[in-house]
């Protein structure tokens, strides 16, 4: 089988010019090309079967862009997607109607703004938009709001929750790619749905959209701690943080989405959002363990007898010493910094369930965290 005269002429008089990226839609047998002149297109006139032909036009593509008829070598998929396309090569990727060539491209580092635009026309879809996102010279761009808008017409359609907070993550970066009312809308869909919660708390814990009142009662022990805030006592920052109207809207909204998450990724989700939020006050030597031992390296370090032998020691006792009744506050943010996999994997590595099957099973865990949590909005004694 061959290419029919007319298709091969119009084929390579669009590859001659200088075309930024061609898309193919198999449904209607349809090339497209984009150019400085805008969108052209060549209706296709298969002989025989389609697969066959539309197989002949991909080689006849990459014969002309990149002087190999094997097309885009797609066994590459997970490696480009990975980002290690060589920048050099990318206006030749969006050039050959690959769609995962396309992939390639929107997940190099190398991405820019213009390339960006080029591989948006080529293949618009809710991953390449998200994989866009990551790169700040898209997100600073007039292309990321346009982005943005299509991730949030998008969302209702998804179904993974990783997925669902990573996209609720991204529409809400900085600078605003969503209006206030957008961001609202999110934010009132995010009381029923917890996937989106995680998406505001890893995104914007500090500025969520609905403010709960600052922590009643803490105001003699944060005058005690100017000395310390004028110091840059991490610690002392970190307390004060919490007990703002912002840290008690964060910690309201972490205790939401404990209670009912949905699956396993937005447990370790949400776990990520906590450590992120009390990353200031984490020790350099204090990794990430299971609940018991988390608990008991707090209460090490903030006893009487601890060694200190660091600066951030000397900054943790610094506070204990200034306003002692905030230990079981001290306490509870330096478990939080160290949340991650291994609290869990007790749990985690014996079971695949999800829902309430899992929420149960997870109580030895998550029993400690709302204790925490209750804590730190001085509901200790309730």
């Amino acid at each position: 089988m061959e290419l029919s005269r007319e298709d091969a002429l119009r084929l390579n008089v669009l590859l001659a010019g200088e075309v930024h990226a061609i898309r193919i839609d198999e449904s209607a047998m349809t090339v497209y090309g984009l150019s400085e002149r805008g969108e052209a297109q060549i209706k296709l006139n298969p002989c025989g079967r389609s697969d066959h032909y539309l197989r002949l036009v991909r080689e006849t593509i990459s014969g002309q862009v990149l002087g190999s008829p094997g097309g885009y070598p797609v066994y590459l998929k997970r490696w480009t997607r990975m980002g290690q396309a060589r920048d050099e090569s990318l206006t030749q990727l969006l050039r050959l109607g690959e769609p995962e060539a396309v992939s390639a491209v929107v997940h190099a580092r190398g991405l820019t703004e213009v390339l960006a635009r080029h591989a948006w026309w080529a293949m618009p879809s809710a991953e390449n938009a998200r994989s866009m996102l990551c790169r700040t010279a898209v997100v600073n761009s007039s292309l990321g709001p346009v982005l943005a808008e299509y991730l949030v017409d998008y969302l209702p359609f998804e179904t993974e929750p990783s997925t669902t907070v990573e996209t609720v993550r991204l529409v809400l970066q900085q600078p605003p790619l969503i209006n206030q009312e957008v961001r609202q809308g999110i934010w009132n869909k995010a009381k029923h749905k917890t996937t989106y919660q995680v998406g505001f708390l890893l995104a914007c814990p500090d500025d969520l959209p609905e403010l709960r009142a600052p922590r009643p009662g803490v105001e003699p022990s944060a005058a005690r701690l100017e000395p310390l805030l004028a110091a840059s006592n991490p610690f002392a920052q970190q307390l004060l943080r919490v007990w703002s109207a912002s840290g008690q809207s964060f910690m309201y909204a972490v205790e939401q989405v404990l209670r009912k998450p949905a699956d396993q990724d937005i447990v370790l989700l949400l776990f990520k959002a906590i450590a992120n939020y009390f990353q200031s006050v984490r020790m350099g030597d204090e990794p990430e363990a299971d609940m018991a031992t988390l608990m008991m390296q707090a209460a090490r370090l903030c006893a009487d007898d601890s060694d200190i032998n660091t600066s951030q020691q000397a900054a943790l006792r610094e506070l204990i010493q200034c306003c002692p009744e905030c230990k079981p506050d001290i306490e509870g943010m330096l478990v939080l910094a160290c949340l991650g996999y291994p609290a869990v994997r007790p749990v985690f590595s014996r079971t695949t369930a999800i829902g309430s099957l899992m929420r149960k099973k997870l109580e030895s865990v998550t029993c400690h965290l709302f204790a925490y949590l209750r804590q730190l909005q001085g509901q200790g004694g309730s």
